[in-house]
């Protein structure tokens, strides 16, 4: 590729640092793309991913800031624009849950869900977007939803709020840039498999799963690889589930 097409070629993925994010960093580096690895707090997480990109012969370097802080995301995102020019792609993939049943629901537990996940996307898309079009060069936007915004969730009220309300931003997104040649679509994994699920969870889960198994983030990562190529030009607005046929 040339200086311009690897330009033209890097993407950003938030909350790439561990889990889901990671491996979609990975598997895009993988396909010939740059990536910025993003990190809210981490750092050394997030260097060691990058430093995997680069293995893999990509350019990367770490965005250190909070989605939910919209003055340090357009600091540190309007900077590095500066020095390396548009963005081609968009993983919006960094969120938190602080789970409980509504009446227990603190402000804070709602206001932290809402401002990260929901607020987070406007907060790093909004500088990005323009510098997008005016690049000329059509791109892709990839926003990470859930189950949960699909068809609630128990003791996620929050959450589940905010993932479907990505998926309505997501939609309305791909109106506005389909004329630009920007596709901006929405995945929206199930049961991931972490380190974290209970096992005392598990059983009961799987039970819900027709394929009687948790995915796994690789599995997210390529669809979401898939949805950031050339390939998917003409796949715009949609919501993909990954969820093992739960829904």
């Amino acid at each position: 590729m040339s200086a311009v097409d690897a330009q033209a070629r890097q993407v950003l993925v938030t909350g790439s640092s561990r889990g889901i994010g990671k491996a979609v960093a990975l598997q895009l580096a993988g396909a010939g793309f740059d990536v910025a690895v993003h990190c809210r707090g981490n750092v050394e997480q997030a260097q060691a991913v990058a430093a995997q990109v680069e293995a893999l012969g990509q350019r990367s370097w770490v965005l250190q800031f909070d989605v939910a802080d919209r003055t340090a995301a357009e600091q540190v995102l309007s900077k590095h624009l500066e020095q390396h020019g548009a963005f081609y792609g968009v993983v919006c993939n960094a969120g938190i849950t602080r789970d409980n049943a509504f009446p227990a629901m603190s402000g804070d537990d709602w206001d932290s869900v809402i401002n990260t996940n929901l607020s987070g996307f406007y907060n790093v898309l909004r500088p990005l977007v323009m510098p997008m079009v005016s690049a000329r060069q059509g791109g892709r936007i990839v926003t990470l939803s859930s189950i949960a915004g699909l068809a609630g969730n128990r003791g996620q009220v929050n959450y589940s709020a905010t993932k479907a309300g990505l998926i309505g931003a997501t939609k309305a997104l791909a109106l506005e840039l389909g004329k630009r040649g920007i596709t901006v679509n929405c995945v929206a994994p199930g049961i991931i498999e972490t380190d974290m699920i209970d096992e005392v969870f598990v059983d009961e889960a799987k039970k819900m799963i027709p394929l009687r198994r948790f995915g796994q983030a690789d599995e997210v990562a390529s669809l979401v690889t898939y949805l950031m190529s050339d390939q998917a030009s003409y796949i715009t607005r949609q919501v993909i589930s990954v969820n093992g046929g739960m829904l």
